[in-house]
C-alpha cells in the first residue's frame, strides 16, 4: 500500500499496490487529513452517522469526490449495521430518487456494481474494508467486515454472490484488505473469541505476552475466507496498516470513541 499520487493541498488517501495499475478502475481509502472537521474529527470524517456536523460531512465529500472527479450522487456509501446483506447497485437502483437509494442503502454492509463512473464505498474506523474487483466481468465490490461481519463471513458471501449471480471466476479475483485495527491491538471478550472457535478458526485468536484476555486477527479472518473462495493468495493484498495505533492517520472508534471520525474506501470502474 502507498501514497497515491496527488498534487499539493489535496486530499491524502493511500492505494493498494495491487489495483493501482489497472488503468479499468480507480480506488482509494482515505486517511483523517485533508478535510474541515474539528477534534475527533478533524478533519476529513466522512461518516454521517457518527456524530459530526452534516455541513461539515458534506464539504469533505464534496472534497473528495471533486478529487475522484465525479459527482457526490455518483459516491454510494451504505448506512452499515454490522450484518451481512449486500446490495447490487445497477440501472434500477441508480433510477431511484436519491430518497428511495438512502432507504434501500439501510442496513448494507456490502455493495457489488458492473456501472461505470459509479463509485462504491464503505465507511470504517477500526473494522476491516475490503475491495474486491472480478476483471473477467467488470464487478467490483467494497465490503464493510467488522468482527461480527467477519464472523458471518459477510466477505465468503460477498465473493459468493460474483460467482453465483454474475459468472464471475473467483480465480481471477483481486482482493484487498485495508486499513484497519491490528490483531495486537484488537482484544476483545472471551464471548467473542468463542464465536470465533464455534465457526472452527481457533487459529485466528492469540494470547499475546502479559495480555489475559484474547485478540482476533481480522486480518487473517478474511483473507482465509477469500482464500476458501478460490482466490490466489499473490492476488489477494493486506495493507497492514494499523488504525489504532496510527492516530496522525486514521480515525480509530476503540481509540477516541464511536463519536468520532470515518475514513472511506471506495472502488470505481471507469468509463
Amino acid at each position: 500500500m502507498t501514497k497515491s499520487n496527488q498534487p499539493k493541498h489535496t486530499i491524502e488517501m493511500l492505494q493498494f499496490d495491487l489495483l493501482k495499475e489497472d488503468c479499468n478502475i480507480s480506488h482509494f481509502v482515505t486517511t483523517r487529513q485533508g478535510g474541515v472537521g474539528r477534534g475527533v474529527y478533524a478533519s476529513l470524517n466522512l461518516g454521517y452517522y457518527c456524530g459530526d456536523k452534516q455541513e461539515v460531512v458534506d464539504e469533505n465529500r464534496i472534497r473528495l469526490c471533486d478529487q475522484l472527479g465525479i459527482s457526490t450522487a455518483s459516491l454510494i456509501v451504505p448506512q452499515q449495521t454490522h450484518g451481512l446483506e449486500a446490495l447490487t447497485v445497477d440501472r434500477t437502483f441508480l433510477s431511484l430518487p436519491p430518497e428511495e437509494q438512502q432507504r434501500r442503502l439501510y442496513g448494507i454492509d456490502a455493495l457489488i456494481t458492473g456501472e461505470k463512473q459509479v463509485c462504491l464505498a464503505v465507511t470504517t474506523a477500526d473494522c476491516v474494508p475490503i475491495l474486491l474487483y472480478a476483471p473477467d466481468r467488470g464487478m467490483v465490490a467494497a465490503i464493510h467486515a467488522g468482527w461480527k461481519g467477519t464472523a458471518g463471513r459477510i466477505v465468503e458471501r460477498t465473493v459468493g454472490l460474483l460467482k453465483d449471480r454474475f459468472d464471475c471466476d473467483s480465480a481471477s479475483m483481486i482482493a484487498c484488505i485495508g486499513p484497519s485495527i491490528s490483531p495486537e491491538a484488537f482484544e476483545v471478550g472471551e464471548e467473542v473469541a468463542d464465536v470465533y472457535r464455534a465457526e472452527g478458526d481457533e487459529e485466528l485468536v492469540y494470547y499475546f505476552d502479559g495480555d489475559r484476555k484474547p485478540h482476533i486477527d481480522l486480518w487473517q479472518a478474511n483473507r482465509k475466507q477469500l482464500l476458501l473462495q478460490g482466490l490466489q493468495e499473490e492476488r489477494i493484498e493486506v495493507s497492514g496498516e494499523c488504525t489504532y495505533r496510527q492516530p496522525e492517520l486514521f480515525f480509530s472508534a476503540r481509540r477516541d470513541g464511536v463519536k468520532s471520525g470515518r475514513m472511506l474506501t471506495g472502488i470505481m470502474i471507469k468509463k
